[in-house]
């Protein structure tokens, strides 16, 4: 495994593990809206993850677009699809975002080799 891709699934689950065992009910709630908000519903789940990368890019969390990157492609999006969704956040969010952009696709590239 790539380790840009291991530090950042280890740092991201041993960080969560440490918030959820804080045990505070606002950030448990806050964790089950959003496994909730990701699931079935009127909107696929590969377009609901598709709409938080968007979000995430255009709010410059590096952190959040390599998390929704990875359920991208866990959703079966594809390079073409995810150039489409690099557009859409770099239309919405300036040029500001393409120094994110520049990471999410050497990111989508790592994962994508490893699959």
């Amino acid at each position: 495994m790539n380790e840009k891709v291991k530090e950042f699934r280890e740092y991201r689950a041993a960080m969560n593990e440490k918030i959820l065992a804080a045990d505070n009910k606002v950030m448990k709630r806050i964790f089950n809206l959003d496994t909730n908000t990701y699931m079935e519903g009127a909107l696929s789940t590969k377009v609901k993850e598709m709409l938080g990368l968007v979000s995430s890019m255009v709010l410059r969390c590096d952190d959040c677009i390599k998390y929704h990157l990875e359920k991208c492609q866990e959703q079966g999006v594809t390079t073409d699809e995810m150039m489409e969704i690099f557009a859409v956040a770099n239309l919405v969010g300036g040029t500001i975002v393409i120094p994110h952009t520049r990471r999410a696709i050497e990111y989508w590239e790592i994962i994508n080799q490893e699959a």
